[in-house]
This record gives structure tokens, C-alpha cells and sequence, in this order.
């Protein structure tokens, strides 16, 4: 029997398809020309970030779990330099990526930029880490099936999307692009839960299961605020301006005000308040505000009798 590399092959196809793969026409949109010789982000560095800041931020449960108080400062050193070297490479690629989008012609200012970025965001690690705390403090004192603070930080769904999240929640403020969105997307592709980088979460958050849980980029939520999985803080609408376009970065999704619960599979569309304390049943749709302390369920199904197709 004759091997491919043995046969003698039609290439005159290959050829066709290769050609019209390469016409610009084709290519518009899909194909990528690297602006200024700069390649673009790289998800295994930004993973290699994620795994080396889950360590820094809860040392002893990631990486290196031989951490002592004596070898406490040169894990978390050792790990910071990393991760200052390589986020300031993938600042840099990702503002250069976005340089022919912004119609910039030079890019001279993209390494400085970089570490000035890199370096404001190394000192919101304290403040990231603060929250971290309390949102593992909520999912031990929601979920009663929960033991330990160690076993929460280890194995929940809910603190690793929170974590990536709080991350890229700095990143985004600071003005990075690109990266914000890639490390929220790896954690959504991980636990199911979609966090828009730019979504506004307070202090004691806890998503319990949290598989199918969405929330939206202008999403405010408020202080020990609960959600359960597939709770979807979403927009009603989307404004077009004159020419059809969508309009982009208008407050579209929910508001959550402190102390607020909201189980499974309830859907919350457009620029609504969810007043503080409200408890939201599950399956329930809600695209009106509600004042404070209100609670919202499902209709109770009733039951009726029906004697030989009378009433029916």
C-alpha cells in the first residue's frame, strides 16, 4: 500500500485554496499583520501570571506548598518578579496590539507605559488580596456544606473566578488593554462563570455553584451580595447611534445594592436597582427596579379538579 508521502498528489487544489486564502479580500478582518513588528499577547504567559499571583495572593495553596513564615518573603518576592517581568511584556504586546485600532503611528512610549502600568498594578495586590479574604469569609458563612476557609480557597469555582477577576478589574482600571479580558475569559472557560472585567463587585461576594452565573460590564453590585448559578446581570437594549452603530460603554447592566440574594436561574436585565436586602426567587425575570427589602418569586402553581371535562 502506497503511503501519502509515496503517492503522487494533486497540489494544483492546494494551490487554488492557498491563493484565495491570501487575497486581501479574504483576509480582511480575519488576518492579523503584526503593527511595529510586535507579536501579540501570549496566553501562556498570561496563564504562567495567573498561576504565580493565585500564589502569591494565598501562598502555601498554589505553587510551591512547602511555604514556611521563614521562606514567606522570598516565595512571595520570587514570585513578584516574575510577575512584574511578565506582565510588563504582556502590557506592552497588548497595547501595541490595539495601536493600528487606535490609529497610532508610533509606539515609542509602549515600554514605559508598560512598567508604569505594570508597576501601579503590583501595589493593588494588598487591596486585591483584602477582598479575596472577605469573599472566602462569604462562601464559608453561605454555604453550609463548606468546612474550611483552606477548602473554599483551594477547590471553589467562585474564588477562582473572583480571584481572576479582582485581577483584571485592576488591570482594567489602570487603562490595560487586551489583557483585563483574556484573564477573565480563561476563568470563565475554567468554572463557567463570566465576569466582565469592568463589572463593579464589592467587598464578601459569593457565587454558590456558579456554573452559568454572567455578569455584565457595567454591573454594580453592592457589599455580601449572593448569587447562585445562572443568574445571568445582563442589558435589556442596545442604543444605536445615527448610523446604527451600537453605542458602547453606556450603563446597561443591573445594579445589586448591599445584602442582596439571588438564586438560580433568575435573569436581571438593563439599568435596574435591586434594592438593598431584596431577595430574588429563582427563574424569575426582572427588568423593573424594586425598592429595598422586596421579594420576588415565581407564582405558586394551583391546583384545580375537573369532573368529566367541566371547566376546561
Amino acid at each position: 500500500m502506497n503511503t501519502p508521502d509515496m503517492m503522487e498528489l494533486n497540489i494544483a487544489p492546494l494551490k487554488d485554496v492557498v491563493r484565495r486564502l491570501c487575497e486581501p479580500d479574504s483576509c480582511k478582518d480575519v488576518c492579523r499583520a503584526p503593527v511595529h513588528d510586535q507579536p501579540m499577547p501570549s496566553v501562556p504567559a498570561i496563564t504562567e501570571i495567573m498561576d504565580r499571583l493565585r500564589a502569591v495572593l494565598f501562598p502555601g495553596y498554589f505553587g510551591d506548598s512547602e511555604v514556611t513564615p521563614d521562606s514567606l518573603s522570598y516565595h512571595i518576592g520570587a514570585g513578584l518578579d516574575r510577575v512584574y517581568r511578565l506582565i510588563t511584556e504582556q502590557i506592552r504586546r497588548g497595547y501595541c496590539f490595539l495601536c493600528r485600532v487606535n490609529e497610532e503611528e508610533d509606539c515609542g512610549d509602549c515600554q514605559d507605559l508598560a512598567v508604569d502600568l505594570a508597576t501601579k498594578f503590583i501595589t493593588t495586590l494588598p487591596k486585591i488580596r483584602g477582598l479575596l479574604a472577605t469573599d472566602v469569609q462569604a462562601a464559608l458563612a453561605g454555604d453550609p456544606a463548606a468546612k474550611t476557609p483552606g477548602e473554599i480557597i483551594f477547590s471553589y469555582p467562585s474564588i477562582m473566578a473572583l480571584t481572576h477577576y479582582r485581577i483584571a478589574h485592576e488591570l482594567y482600571h489602570l487603562g490595560v488593554d487586551m489583557i483585563p479580558r483574556i484573564i477573565c475569559e480563561m476563568a470563565h472557560s475554567k468554572t463557567g462563570i463570566d465576569i466582565h472585567p469592568g463589572a463593579e463587585i464589592g467587598n464578601h461576594f459569593f457565587i454558590d455553584h456558579g456554573t452559568g452565573t454572567v455578569i455584565g460590564e457595567t454591573s454594580i453590585i453592592g457589599n455580601n451580595v449572593r448569587l447562585y448559578q445562572g443568574v445571568t446581570l445582563g442589558a435589556k437594549s442596545f442604543p444605536k447611534d445615527a448610523n446604527g452603530q451600537i453605542i458602547k460603554g453606556l450603563p446597561r447592566h443591573p445594579v445589586l445594592e448591599d445584602d442582596v440574594i439571588i438564586y438560580s436561574g433568575a435573569t436581571i436585565l438593563g439599568r435596574v436597582t435591586i434594592g438593598k436586602g431584596s431577595v430574588i426567587g429563582g427563574n424569575v425575570w426582572v427588568t423593573d427596579s424594586v425598592p429595598p427589602g422586596s421579594r420576588l418569586i415565581q407564582q405558586r402553581p394551583s391546583s384545580q379538579l375537573f369532573s368529566d371535562g367541566d371547566g376546561i
